[in-house]
């Protein structure tokens, strides 16, 4: 191989690394935007309750906020839920399976609730726990855990810690 043929290669292997750098410093000017999301329990409510299962299904309510001026989407919440500082269990709020096109849209000074069902076993929390809860009688709630937004270029995951 001639060296001008060489040089040719080794030319355009620059130029494609230069380009991917590129690339990639160009999506990770979103991450500052995306770490500025707001996340905040809004809602703990009772639906339903399962003899059958011994089960009790919740609506939980994220109000999510976005300050910044990027749009995103929120991917996924993943959290613990507490009453009266007791530990209920984990919950997540997923629409990964959806394609980024069809989620909701985050613009600048956005708020949009997001709901998700959070169901308890009656076995896996105290039955007073599971009782006043059934029965709407917890004086607070509270949840801790992580949020990951995306923009078209970028994902971020940001960790909270939220309560009412």
């Amino acid at each position: 191989m001639a060296l001008q043929s060489k040089m040719t290669v080794y030319a355009a292997i620059a130029g494609v690394l230069t380009l991917m750098g590129g690339i990639i410093y160009y999506a990770s000017l979103d991450n500052v935007d995306l770490d500025q999301v707001e996340i905040e329990l809004t809602n703990v409510e009772f639906r339903e309750v399962s003899t059958i299962n011994n089960q009790a299904k919740f609506d939980v309510t994220f109000l999510v906020k976005n300050p910044s001026d990027k749009t995103f989407t929120v991917s996924v919440i993943e959290y613990n839920l507490y009453a009266n500082g007791t530990l209920l269990g984990s919950g997540i709020y997923s629409t990964a399976d959806i394609a980024l096109p069809g989620r909701a849209l985050f613009s600048a000074g956005a708020e949009i609730p997001l709901k998700n069902i959070f169901v308890i076993n009656k076995g896996d929390v105290e039955s007073e726990i599971y009782d006043a809860m059934i029965n709407n009688r917890i004086a607070s709630f509270s949840a801790e855990g992580s949020i990951t937004t995306q923009s078209s270029w970028s994902e971020a995951q940001k960790e909270f810690k939220t309560g009412y």
